[in-house]
């Protein structure tokens, strides 16, 4: 009898196991293959936008992503740095086979980890409460909660023109049980769809007709802890190209013998990671979309075609692909492929990622309609936490939108749901810049610290950043600048000694500046945290933007109060009269835990919640005799 079973070795699958082990429980992972653990069936990347922040979230909460993708990278760019802190995300190359390798490696370091090569083929429920699961040997496994996170493998099938084959990411095995079984227990099964693009020879690739793309000369991490560091130690460059009419005008020509437009799909794909037929089709106007050239590893010869996703034929690919910038007379190692599978409705999902139709199961990743490493990584930590909190007979954890891009994108899914592969998006957050990329560990890491995820010396070390941040803060408030100096150093239009806050707030002062500044005055910060260059940045964005983000955190602070007000369990919504039909009825399928997440449903308006409100109150007043 296991804890908890974890299906899958994906991005979703290694955080949830990491996470439940991390808490004392005796946890089994299963998966097709382990060699296939963490894999990069798609882009060799972690990280983007909002996507970047997320990974440093999972950090923050005790899980692996950061400190796996700071090992492994070939590549740091932090986007955005010209723009305000709210936007700043980092984006790494990542040396995929090395990163599945270092995976598998820390797992096996895991004492309470069991690590299981097989097929789930069903799971067992009793009395609509999970209790293990059934291999396709007809072995079964016992279990107090079982976390499914099954990526594209639920009775998934490649698409290349009309040609289809059953099969998972990279010639790998499919299941079909567990969707059985999930329509068994009563789910809404989902058909969704995504794509991947084709791989080339590096070593045939003409390069000097694309521009080349590095990364930051800066070392960038991913990871709030030290001793994570590029194993390999390079910086691998990537390169940029366009598609040209030429392309466009062979696509539409063709475009009744792509999968997509041909009727061959069933599922619905990504809008925000669209195909280049998609791209051709939608963008009439344009005569180029942007391409790049990505290496997927060092130990092989192979790029990755970004922006060129496609379900065409092998033989129009071919075409295509020759048609780009460099790619005339190279090798094509494989061709892209559109891939279908089965998912979940995540309105069947409880915040905690737990089903509301059966106990003790929670689900993570793209089987609950998302699509990318960063969010399934970040949804299997959560489901992971929340297994191994019930089991513990603790208070789950539940991120609010304004505490994580986490708390974001579970409440859009299981507030919102999703008929197509969900994207995080920074655009999907309202309070962004209180979700920075800087300040993922003062947001998160007591929570990692109360699951058991985060040690005490990572907690002592977030509590010993947190005052020092303070002390620089007074300091900044209290300490002034003598005029001569200023003048000397920069020119500003002052006329009197003023405040090192003060000065931080003016936009041509940044940090640099301030650190000159101080030396010259003979003044020492003494910081006791050994990242000296963190604090101060916190500090900095602390002052300099300090109006906007009160403002910020007074938003926040409303919407709080909202998510504080719970809703009865057993609440009839039939019963609630004067709100409106569609209201009625989307009420009764999320069945919203607070006004909160109630007001956010979409065609709920905010008459409807007025009259919620009363009628829970008109409630209470009643069950106290009133």
């Amino acid at each position: 009898m296991y804890d908890v079973i974890v299906v899958g070795g994906g991005h979703a699958g290694c955080e949830a196991a990491i996470s439940t082990a991390k808490m004392g429980l005796k946890v089994i992972l299963i998966t097709g293959n382990l060699n296939m653990v963490a894999s990069m069936p798609c882009n060799p990347s972690i990280g983007g936008p909002a996507k970047g922040v997320v990974v440093r979230e999972i950090d923050a909460l005790g899980g692996y992503m950061g400190k796996n993708a700071d090992l492994c990278q070939i590549q740091t760019k932090m986007l955005n740095r010209s723009k305000g802190p709210a936007v700043w995300a980092l984006r790494f190359q990542e040396d995929k086979l090395l990163y599945s390798r270092e995976m598998l490696k820390y797992l096996k370091t895991l004492k309470n980890l069991t690590l299981l090569e097989g097929i789930v083929e069903d799971i067992i429920v009793e009395d609509k409460t999970v209790k293990g699961v059934v291999l396709r040997n007809k072995d079964k496994i016992e279990s107090k909660a079982v976390v499914l996170t099954t990526g594209t493998y639920l009775n998934s099938r490649i698409l290349r023109g009309h040609n289809t084959k059953q099969e998972g990411p990279d010639g790998q095995e499919t299941s079909f049980g567990i969707s059985k079984a999930l329509k068994r227990e009563g789910f809404t099964v989902l058909r969704l769809k995504t794509g991947t693009p084709p791989r080339i020879k590096a070593s045939t690739i003409d390069f000097s007709q694309t521009s080349i793309e590095n990364g930051d000369e800066k070392i960038w991490h991913f990871s709030h802890d030290d001793g994570y560091n590029s194993i390999l130690g390079v910086k691998a460059p990537c390169y940029l190209a366009y598609t040209n009419l030429d392309i466009h005008n062979l696509i539409m020509a063709n475009l009744d013998k792509s999968a997509m437009y041909g009727g061959v799909v069933e599922g619905v794909g990504p809008r925000y990671c669209p195909s280049i037929e998609d791209k051709v089709v939608r963008f009439k106007d344009k005569e180029r979309h942007q391409i790049f050239y990505e290496p997927e590893s060092l130990e092989i010869d192979q790029e990755y075609i970004q922006g060129f996703s496609t379900s065409m034929p092998e033989e129009i690919q071919d075409k295509m692909i020759r048609l780009l910038p460099g790619l005339k007379d190279c090798e094509v190692i494989r061709y892209a492929y559109a891939i279908e599978y089965d998912a979940i409705s995540p309105l069947e999902l409880w915040p905690t990622l737990e089903t509301k139709i059966v106990n003790n199961l929670f689900t993570a990743g793209q089987i609950n309609g998302t699509s990318g490493y960063e969010e399934a990584a970040g949804q299997g930590l959560i489901a992971g936490i929340n297994a191994g909190l019930k089991i513990q007979n603790k208070k789950p954890i539940v991120l609010r939108r304004d505490e994580a891009y986490l708390g974001v994108m579970i409440d859009d899914l299981v507030t919102k749901g999703t008929k197509e592969p969900y994207r995080l998006l920074t655009s999907r957050a309202e309070h962004r810049l209180l979700l920075r990329h800087d300040n993922a560990d003062l947001r998160l890491r007591e929570y990692g610290y109360y699951a058991n995820t985060v040690s005490k010396e990572q907690y002592d070390r977030l509590n010993l950043k947190k005052s020092e941040i303070e002390r620089i803060k007074d300091l900044f408030n209290t300490t002034k600048i003598n005029l001569n100096i200023i003048n000397s150093t920069v020119n500003l239009d002052v006329k009197e000694s003023i405040s090192v806050s003060q000065l931080i707030k003016r936009p041509e002062i940044n940090i640099d500046i301030i650190k000159d500044l101080l030396a010259k005055s003979n003044i020492e910060l003494n910081i006791k945290y050994d990242n000296h260059d963190e604090i101060l940045e916190a500090v900095e964005i602390a002052l300099k933007y300090e109006g906007y983000i009160r403002k910020a955190e007074a938003e926040a602070k409303k919407m709080a109060s909202l998510d504080s007000k719970l809703i009865p369990n057993n609440i009839n919504y039939d019963e609630v009269d004067n709100i409106a039909l569609e209201a009625r009825e989307k009420l009764k399928k999320v069945n919203p835990q607070t006004i909160g997440q109630a007001s956010r449903i979409s065609g709920v308006n905010p008459a409807d919640i007025s009259v919620l409100v009363l009628y829970i109150e008109k409630l209470r007043r009643e069950s106290n005799g009133f």
